[in-house]
């Protein structure tokens, strides 16, 4: 039997349903300012839809594209005057930067309080010792989580396992689901038998970015399946569950359509967040 599904679109147009509530009860506008250097075309399109999806809720949202030549001074300034400005309230810089930019300074200089993709070592910290919530989270892994959330996957007392240990995903990952009471396990290039370790996963959480390295073989029959990875081959967008794990687990997110529409959805809550906490 194939694996039940758990799409986004459905749960991602929920938030939006919340939000757009909730802006309507603001008596202000949230303004978000999105951050691209170069011309990467990934890059180009995932701000693009993200400058969208602002318009579409309500959102003022401006995009700040800098060549890619642009030294890391002048983006260190440009991110000091949108620290300053108070009519700001999120700053996403959008990642990869080019070489010779520092991307760990980058994301330091950020206001901890307008950063909405919750990559600054303060929100980090507050994520890993306070738990979800308290400062603004990194948007995939609160995606994943409101994603089981809505269809109603239970997590509480739950084996886990989170392949992939980078602080964009995996290990915000594993600290949301150790604060859902999950026993939650790390794996990586370094894992010793990680096939032995993905088994023993109810809840498996792949965020490698290797089209197919996720093998049936790698998968409790029964679990649930987040695929977090997503590699454009071609025209096409794969994620790491090789097509065959369908047929073993039994849940699992679809790429494209599982996790994607999350992250959009939850960087829009984090900006409606941030407003709402600074403007009191």
């Amino acid at each position: 039997m194939a694996a039940r599904l758990l799409r986004g679109g459905p749960v991602a147009e929920a938030v939006y349903a919340e939000l757009r509530e909730e802006l309507a009860r603001l008596p202000f506008v949230p303004s978000l300012h999105v951050v691209r250097v170069g011309e990467d075309p990934a890059s180009v399109a995932y701000v693009r839809l993200k400058a969208k999806k602002a318009r579409e809720l309500g959102i003022r949202s401006q995009v700040h594209a800098l060549p890619e030549d642009t030294q890391e001074d002048a983006l260190l300034a440009l991110l000091d005057r949108l620290n300053a400005d108070p009519e700001v309230d999120g700053i996403l810089v959008q990642l990869p930067l080019p070489g010779g930019i520092r991307t760990e300074r980058v994301l330091e200089r950020v206001d901890p309080a307008k950063d909405v993709d919750g990559f600054h070592p303060l929100n980090v910290g507050r994520l890993w010792t306070q738990g979800p919530g308290v400062g603004l989270d990194p948007c995939t892994p609160a995606g994943v989580m409101r994603l089981l959330a809505h269809y109603g996957i239970p997590v509480a007392g739950r084996r886990a396992v989170v392949v992939g240990r980078s602080n964009i995903v995996g290990k915000p990952m594993a600290a949301m689901l150790l604060y859902a009471d999950a026993t939650v396990s790390v794996a990586h290039s370094r894992t010793r038998d990680l096939a032995g370790l993905t088994r023993e996963a109810e809840l498996l959480v792949s965020a490698v970015g290797r089209p197919g390295y996720l093998r049936p073989e790698m998968v409790r029959p029964g679990a649930v399946v987040v695929d977090v990875g997503i590699s454009r081959v071609g025209d096409r967008l794969l994620g790491d569950a090789d097509p065959a794990v369908a047929e073993v687990a039994g849940a699992l997110t679809p790429v494209p359509g599982g996790v994607g529409p999350m992250t959009v959805a939850m960087l829009m809550a984090n900006t409606v967040r941030a407003a709402r906490r600074r403007r009191g």
